[in-house]
């Protein structure tokens, strides 16, 4: 099994925010060595998608911990 950690969820992210008219995102980032400072990325490069209307983002069985979901907010 291939999983990404923090260097590839910084990429993913930087690719998606390219994105300028994505209104839907379905991102199942379950299950890789993503930690809480990782999480930073993906709440900064989401965030660039200023049309976005519908979210869902797995980020289940990672190592991420209440604080660094409190980044996401």
């Amino acid at each position: 099994m291939n999983s990404i950690g923090g260097y590839g969820a910084k990429y993913l992210v930087e690719g998606i925010s390219k994105c300028v008219a994505l209104t839907s995102l379905n991102l199942n980032l379950r299950s890789n060595i993503i930690g809480k400072n990782d999480v930073k990325y993906l709440g900064e490069g989401i965030s660039k998608c200023v049309t976005l209307t519908f979210l869902y983002l797995d980020l289940s069985s990672n190592s991420i911990s209440d604080n660094g979901t409190r980044i996401l907010k």
